[in-house]
């Protein structure tokens, strides 16, 4: 099996292996024209109709969510979640969307929307608030930019000139597999890949229209300046677990005293309901008895970013003392392993991965890595059908598989992978691409 050494990169080089294409909104059919602001009624040039943000949100969500571990287990907690959300629906501007609320496994702290709909709250930022009437908040600001289509305006505008496609945060160096240094650092992703960034307009408006539609479900207004106050603590300290929250939604004081504004204004009459601290904190109490977990896992987070591996480790190993059957904990744990080339440590913490949560991507993928590492070619090709299954559509999977079945000499099925990723790719050029057309070019596939 041929090598893949003389790039000249370095071990760091092996912290993220994630997809490279990308595409431009332009090139998807988007087309030109004025339609009616559903929140203001006004006229704006809009680029994205509502069926295209729906695609794209159907097309991108999945992969955020893999990225951010998978949709809870929690059902329970699911049900509540999107409960509230649902709650505030009959106030929106554009109810005819077709919404669903969801808890991801992420530690990091952050909630997010998509344009058709799918709004993520990670377990992070569950374990911040302290009442209903802040989720409501949280939900209902996500709601606003949905309604105020922010993500579309964005393109719009020209804001949004590519997104990153089927991206999976992942260190592998894979030793002793016959791929040498075969990965493109592409930064931090993992965390917000697909997300939108939003302006500081976007926000206030986002802020105004989310406070609106909290306290008409009804909810105390003091929820949505108890959340604003908390973002505000928050942003002062900017912690590694906030990190994306401020990059995609820009905190500022002036946010707020607008909040505080509101809420001894118009909505001072909301004071009287409840802010549901004792519903909430019910429907939260399994989350909230693994909160010494996942602060041992914000910290593993932390020490990965800065290439501190052993530190790492180590905060893995405790937050896996405290609960070993989390599966976050445990794809964190086989990434940081494979990083160290402790391949067969790695591959043990991934299988038990797929076994805790069989129906989500991350588990299989990292397993794909470390059985290449270990020179289990068929094992790895497995594992990267079934990642192909649960998430289908990411090119470096493919890739993946053609370099499985490569390694383990089936020259044609290889070749018919190689052709598929550098199809899927649009004959992009990275390492992955290079190498599968030099394969196929030594086989006599390609001239």
């Amino acid at each position: 099996m041929e090598q893949i050494e003389s790039t000249g990169m370095t071990r760091r080089d092996f912290l993220h292996s994630c997809t490279a294409a990308a595409v431009t909104l332009a090139g998807a059919g988007l087309f030109q024209g004025c339609t009616t602001d559903p929140v203001t009624g006004q006229k704006q040039l809009m680029l994205m109709s509502r069926d295209q943000e729906i695609s794209l949100d159907k097309q991108h969500s999945p992969f955020q969510f893999s990225s951010d571990y998978g949709v809870t287990q929690d059902k329970e907690l699911n049900q509540y979640i999107s409960g509230v959300g649902k709650s505030m629906l009959p106030q929106v501007h554009r109810p005819d969307m077709p919404y669903n609320f969801q808890v991801v496994n992420a530690t990091y702290i952050n909630a997010y929307a998509f344009p058709g709909g799918s709004i993520a709250v990670t377990r992070g930022i569950l374990l911040e608030l302290d009442n209903e009437a802040e989720l409501a908040s949280l939900l209902g600001h996500e709601l606003g930019h949905i309604n105020a289509r922010h993500t579309a305006e964005q393109q719009s505008k020209g804001q949004i000139s590519s997104i990153l496609l089927a991206g999976l945060s992942v260190a592998a160096e894979t030793q002793g597999a016959g791929l040498g240094d075969w990965t493109q650092k592409l930064g931090g992703l993992g965390q917000g890949l697909f997300l939108s960034k939003y302006s500081r307009d976007n926000e206030r408006e986002a802020d105004a229209l989310g406070h609106q539609y909290m306290t008409q479900s009804g909810h105390n207004s003091k929820g949505f300046t108890g959340l604003m106050e908390m973002l505000n603590e928050m942003n002062t300290t900017k912690t590694s677990s906030t990190q994306m929250l401020f990059a995609t939604h820009p905190m500022s004081r002036e946010r707020l005293d607008s909040a505080r504004e509101r809420d001894s204004g118009i909505y001072r009459g909301t004071h009287s309901l409840s802010l549901y601290r004792e519903r909430y904190m019910d429907h939260t109490a399994n989350l909230r008895s693994l909160k010494k977990m996942i602060s041992k896992l914000q910290e593993a987070d932390k020490f990965m970013a800065k290439e501190q591996y052993d530190q790492a480790e180590n905060a893995l190993m405790s937050a896996l003392r405290l609960k070993d059957n989390d599966y976050t904990a445990q794809v964190m744990t086989a990434k940081c392993l494979l990083i160290q080339k402790k391949n067969q440590d790695a591959a043990y913490h991934a299988g038990l991965a797929k076994q805790l949560f069989p129906l989500e991507n991350q588990g299989h993928y990292i397993s794909g890595l470390s059985n290449l590492a270990l020179k289990k070619p068929m094992q790895a090709y497995n594992d990267f059908s079934a990642s192909s299954r649960l998430l289908p559509g990411n090119p470096q999977t493919t890739f993946y598989q053609g370099y499985a079945l490569d390694m383990a000499g089936r020259k044609e099925a290889a070749a018919r992978e190689y052709a598929a990723y550098i199809k899927a790719i649009n004959y992009g050029s990275n390492k992955y691409s290079q190498h599968a057309y030099k394969r196929l070019k030594e086989w006599n596939y390609i001239e």
